[in-house]
């Protein structure tokens, strides 16, 4: 989410851009690509998903921290709205020292965030090591897919677009869960497919398709997006065998990792992500989890109204 085309994807729903970044003439030291949403005609916000980007070195990446934030605090004295805020979401496992005075901000209290754990898998181990790693319950239902004969296809056709939506409603409404509206994910999909930065992945039982995942490829990992699913036929075990073969598929392109994108506390049953939180687990993987989102109020009045409509704000 600190890349160029993802910028440009969200400014379809609302979010202006810009970027600092710290480099010479032969090296990049750090960075970030700052989101601007604005939530009311006179507030905005500056967001950061993913990141900042900084060095290892903690005395470097705290001196190309107090940077980045100096010319984005450059950058907010320009602006005609007011900036309520800075909301960084870095991928970071600890908060470092030279960090201070930021507000950590809930999960799941708006919309403006992403899942700060989730669930990698080793894509370097063999096809019987990644099996090995699973929970049983995740390898049996992985063969009993491949023994019912599904299979697995790449479809970034508009028809593929189209099964996939279809899907996706189906899950969304059996589950009864806020979905993404329609014209998300054809932008989606339009930006990815242009880049060659994902796909569309299914999985077709007696020739019709079941489960579905859009899948994101950057640099050396896979991310597993969004996915849908048919309430019939689900004694097949189709998105098991799905997933599993995404995996097989991102190592044969070069990736190292497939992250599942988000899961809940294994001790919180009431959780809103437990259960594809316990589906996700059945694969094995390393377990992440990284720092909270982080809030940097630059008006607390601003703040307030922000944190008051929040729940009223759509992206």
């Amino acid at each position: 989410m600190q890349s160029s085309w993802w910028a440009e994807f969200r400014v379809d729903a609302g979010y202006a851009h810009f970027a600092t970044i710290l480099k010479d003439t032969t090296r990049i030291y750090g960075g970030a690509v700052v989101m601007k949403f604005c939530y009311s005609p006179t507030h905005c916000f500056y967001y950061i998903p993913d990141g900042p980007i900084l060095p290892e070195d903690e005395e470097l990446g705290s001196e190309i921290f107090e940077a980045i934030l100096a010319t984005i605090e450059e950058r907010r004295k320009t602006e005609t709205h007011i900036v309520s805020h800075l909301r960084i979401e870095p991928r970071w496992s600890r908060l470092p020292a030279f960090v201070k005075g930021w507000r950590t901000s809930p999960e799941l209290t708006d919309c403006y965030r992403e899942p700060r754990n989730t669930l990698y898998m080793d894509l370097r181990l063999s096809d019987d090591d990644l099996l090995a790693q699973m929970k049983p319950k995740g390898r049996y239902n992985i063969r009993v897919a491949q023994r019912h004969g599904v299979q697995v296809v790449e479809d970034n056709s508009r028809k593929g677009l189209a099964d996939f939506l279809r899907l996706y409603k189906r899950m969304a409404e059996r589950k009864d869960i806020n979905a993404k509206p329609s014209g998300y994910f054809r932008t989606l999909a339009s930006t990815l497919f242009d880049v060659k930065r994902g796909s569309l992945y299914f999985a077709e039982y007696q020739g019709r398709r079941i489960a579905a995942a859009i899948v994101v490829h950057f640099g050396k990992q896979a991310t597993y997006f969004f996915g849908g699913s048919d309430v019939t036929d689900r004694n097949v075990m189709a998105p098991y065998l799905l997933h599993f073969e995404i995996m097989r598929r991102a190592r044969a392109i070069g990736c190292e990792w497939y992250d599942f994108w988000g899961v809940g506390p294994q001790d919180q049953p009431d959780h809103p992500w437990h259960n594809f939180s316990v589906f996700k687990r059945k694969f094995g993987g390393v377990e992440i989890s990284l720092v909270p989102t982080l809030d940097y109020v630059y008006d607390e009045a601003a703040y307030d109204q922000f944190m008051a409509a929040k729940g009223k704000i759509k992206t």
